[in-house]
């Protein structure tokens, strides 16, 4: 059932995202005057096609990952002399700037108007209250205590886990102070600590910026008893089974589940002994645990899980907006992901952020499952990122992308001519290098997760 949803919404997010941003070049391209001859999603062969009243060929192509608007322009064949005033390249310099953005602002667009439908739609969210404090962390140098609720970070309200995590992404190898205001249980008062910063996860590949802090979230008590296997993993390798429940690690009692996690992720590849419970007797069990991840992200794995259990009450909230707060909520999250996405970029560029943190097609298509999986309100959320996403990098003053082209304009527009052909043609041969070489270490990152 999990390939089926990665495969469907992939294609959905990849049709809606391409198909929208395309239609921002035709729309406008049609407003100015120029005629469309091609408006196709996906590239290669065509699956489907068809014709409108002005002549403009529709077309869904074999591979979905992308598309094109082709417009009657002079530099790419001859135009009849009775169709040049609707040529591309005869338009004016502001009317081609219009045409060029409209793709990435119709992403913004779209993205806009998935988070208003998530902020219509509300969610359930689990206050961000403090689990525990690990000695001598930045939280703890600071004075976060256990039981205390993290209201805002850098003044940012956060009602739950996942904006403290935004916010904190958005520090990542930076060096410098972080407000955390918190509230102690049962007191209406926000009390701010500082936090200091120095380069802060600099470079650090797949970041946990809440446990980096020293932060572990507060979470319901968890029994050790084995409700899942990984087929593959070092538990079933070992010969434990689904009931059985863990007494001890290395001698030391096991409480509950939290406590081995722990220990677990800090011993990669190291052997441990498990006492174990199962049918009434004890026994000894010998396992060699696995690691994942490189250098300071190493850790332990098991490949053992347990079986959830319901959240208090008053540990979760709801959180939804009515139509028009939903408005501005949706241009408030567009703002803040679009600054994100360029941060992060400038951030990878000066060797802040490690560029481990890249994704390429296949781990969009497994975040593309698993949020298709989960629900409407997560597949929203990932599509609206995605948009950004699209628009952001299209933006980008790289020649062959939208970006790219607008800065041509750009200087046509203050010279009162454009730049020379040769100048354009290697401006596109570093483009197409630049591309290709992001896509290539995009591709390399993903294979690196599987």
């Amino acid at each position: 059932m999990s390939a089926l949803y990665m495969i469907i919404g992939t294609l959905v997010a990849l049709g809606v995202l391409v198909t929208f941003h395309e239609f921002g070049h035709f729309w406008v391209a049609r407003r100015c005057g120029v005629k469309v001859l091609r408006f196709s999603v996906g590239f290669g062969t065509p699956l489907v096609r068809w014709h409108d009243r002005q002549g403009t060929e529709f077309v869904i192509a074999a591979i979905p990952l992308g598309g094109y608007v082709k417009m009657l322009d002079e530099r790419e064949g001859e135009v009849p002399l009775g169709q040049l005033d609707q040529s591309f390249n005869r338009k004016s310099v502001r009317q081609r700037i219009a045409i060029v953005a409209a793709g990435p602002a119709a992403n913004f667009l779209l993205a806009l108007v998935f988070f208003w439908a998530v902020a219509m739609l509300g969610s359930q969210q689990v206050r961000p209250v403090i689990g525990a404090v690990e000695v001598g962390s930045l939280a703890a140098a600071a004075g976060l205590q256990v039981g205390q609720e993290i209201v805002a970070v850098n003044g940012e309200p956060t009602s739950g886990w996942a904006a403290v995590n935004l916010q904190l992404v958005r520090r990542l190898g930076e060096s410098g102070t972080l407000s955390v205001s918190v509230r102690d249980q049962g007191s209406a008062a926000d009390r701010p600590h500082q936090l200091v910063l120095k380069d802060w996860l600099r470079g650090v590949e797949e970041p946990n910026p809440i446990a980096a802090l020293g932060i572990r979230p507060w979470r319901p008590a968890l029994v050790p008893v084995l409700a899942q296997l990984d087929p593959k993993g070092p538990a079933q390798a070992a010969g434990l089974q689904v009931g059985d429940r863990l007494l001890m690690l290395d001698g030391q009692p096991l409480g509950e589940w939290q406590q081995l996690v722990d220990r677990v992720q800090g011993m990669p590849g190291e052997p441990i002994s498990l006492a174990v419970e199962r049918d009434g007797q004890q026994l000894q069990v010998n396992v060699t645990l696995a690691a994942r991840g490189e250098g300071e992200a190493r850790t332990g794995y098991l490949g053992a899980g347990v079986a959830g259990v319901e959240w208090p009450p008053e540990m979760l909230r709801e959180v939804s907006f009515g139509p028009l707060e939903a408005v501005a909520e949706g241009f408030r999250r567009t703002w803040t992901m679009s600054l994100l996405t360029l941060d992060s970029l400038k951030k990878m560029l000066f060797g802040e952020l490690s560029v481990k943190n890249l994704s390429g097609p296949i781990t969009i298509a497994k975040v593309a499952g698993a949020s298709a999986e989960s629900g409407m309100g997560d597949f929203l959320n990932f599509l609206a990122y995605l948009s950004i996403s699209l628009g952001v990098l299209n933006l980008l003053p790289i020649p062959v992308l939208d970006g790219g082209h607008l800065l041509y304009y750009l200087v046509e527009w203050v010279r009162g001519r454009p730049l020379s052909e040769r100048v354009q043609g290697w401006g596109m041969q570093i483009g197409i290098s630049l591309v290709i070489g992001v896509m290539l270490l995009a591709l390399i990152n993903d294979l690196g997760r599987l």
